[in-house]
């Protein structure tokens, strides 16, 4: 790659944990000197027993999801959000919703949650999807907890 690119989007992967909060601050602080849009993205999606969930009185998966992105917003930021910062909630798998938003970003920025289930997993599963498949680069961020534990 010998020509430069212009950054004018990069997409976080907001899921209400503290890595993606630390991935939307990382964002913010490349983006700022670049100019460049921040889109905080948040998914929900029905999940496959949703009738069980509708006979129980447990609905509003969207309702929440908004919720959890506002929050994360101002725990990155504080009451008032940058200017450059939109928040966008679309229905999906956060794989495949952040996947797909990576065809028109410059970069993607996610939290990097790994250790589920697995010990030896360094990243989760859908920073691991992303790397593999994105396409555009993709940045995972450590919780500043992480980082010191270093």
């Amino acid at each position: 790659m010998t020509e430069a690119r212009d950054v004018r989007t990069i997409v976080v992967g907001v899921d209400g944990s503290d890595a993606s909060v630390e991935a939307l601050r990382r964002a913010q602080a490349l983006a700022v000197p670049l100019s460049a849009a921040v889109i905080a993205l948040a998914s929900w999606d029905v999940p496959p027993v949703y009738d069980g969930y509708v006979a129980m009185g447990i609905d509003d998966f969207d309702v929440r999801a908004r919720e959890i992105l506002q929050e994360s917003i101002v725990k990155a930021f504080g009451a008032e959000a940058p200017a450059n910062v939109e928040a966008r909630l679309v229905q999906g798998h956060p794989r495949h919703t952040l996947i797909e938003a990576s065809r028109d970003a410059d970069m993607i920025v996610v939290g990097r949650r790994g250790h589920g289930g697995f010990g030896g997993l360094l990243l989760g599963s859908v920073s691991s999807a992303l790397v593999a498949h994105a396409h555009c680069p993709v940045l995972v961020v450590h919780t500043p907890e992480a980082q010191a534990a270093k």
